[in-house]
């Protein structure tokens, strides 16, 4: 993969590499997170890491040590740190785009991180936000981006 070709991952992709409620999610989840670690490509930001670890715990019942575990190993992804400037750009993506804050807090950070790709399933597979492309994990394949 491109070195400028990064991939931020949303919180629902981390969740479906855990959840045993839908094998094939898990799979294509797990695969894309194999290929990312593979590839020193992937990244996120401490919003994700936060929202896995209250999810992973209350929603899929990880135990606090091992979701603790995967959030250290994911510091390996240089988080993206949510500041000021972060919440100031994310507002200006829900403005021009309609996303949820939230969603938009994502692709905000995916975009100071300097990523190209933001995988996650809560936007549109393809959208194009500024300099970001979303794809949906679930939809696509990693070697799609190797084209």
């Amino acid at each position: 993969m491109p070195s400028d070709s990064t991939v931020f991952v949303d919180t629902n992709v981390l969740l479906y590499a855990d959840d045993g409620a839908d094998d094939a999610k898990r799979l294509r989840a797990r695969l894309w997170l194999d290929w990312l670690w593979a590839g020193h490509c992937g990244r996120l930001s401490t919003q994700v890491l936060n929202e896995y670890y209250v999810n992973a715990v209350r929603k899929l019942g990880v135990s606090q040590g091992d979701a603790r575990a995967k959030v250290r190993r994911f510091q390996l992804w240089q988080p993206w740190q949510i500041d000021h400037q972060t919440v100031e750009a994310a507002w200006g993506v829900e403005a021009r785009y309609g996303f949820s804050f939230w969603d938009s807090l994502v692709a905000a950070a995916a975009l100071q991180a300097g990523c190209a790709y933001l995988l996650t399933e809560d936007l549109q597979n393809g959208q194009r936000v500024d300099s970001l492309t979303i794809l949906n994990p679930f939809l696509s394949t990693p070697e799609q981006l190797l084209v």
